[in-house]
């Protein structure tokens, strides 16, 4: 299943896992990257700090009860 997840401003890969309550504080997304693969539009993304643009697709394929994600700009189209 994909769930759209809106957002008001720009954000990145770590506030996003920490927002969608994957993970626990901002400082873990370093450790979560390093331990599961998290795909980003189909590949491999490492960096917490990547900017995450509007439409792009969030799977973290090792973790089933996680859905996939679609970032949506409020007030894009």
């Amino acid at each position: 299943m994909v769930e759209t997840v809106v957002v008001d401003n720009e954000i990145t890969l770590g506030q996003f896992l920490k927002n969608e309550a994957i993970i626990e504080s901002g400082g873990q997304a370093k450790w979560f990257l390093q331990d599961f693969e998290v795909l980003l539009n189909g590949e491999r993304e490492t960096r917490r700090g990547k900017k995450l643009a509007h439409q792009d697709r969030i799977d973290i394929p090792e973790i089933p009860e996680i859905d996939s994600f679609i970032i949506s700009y409020q007030g894009e189209e």
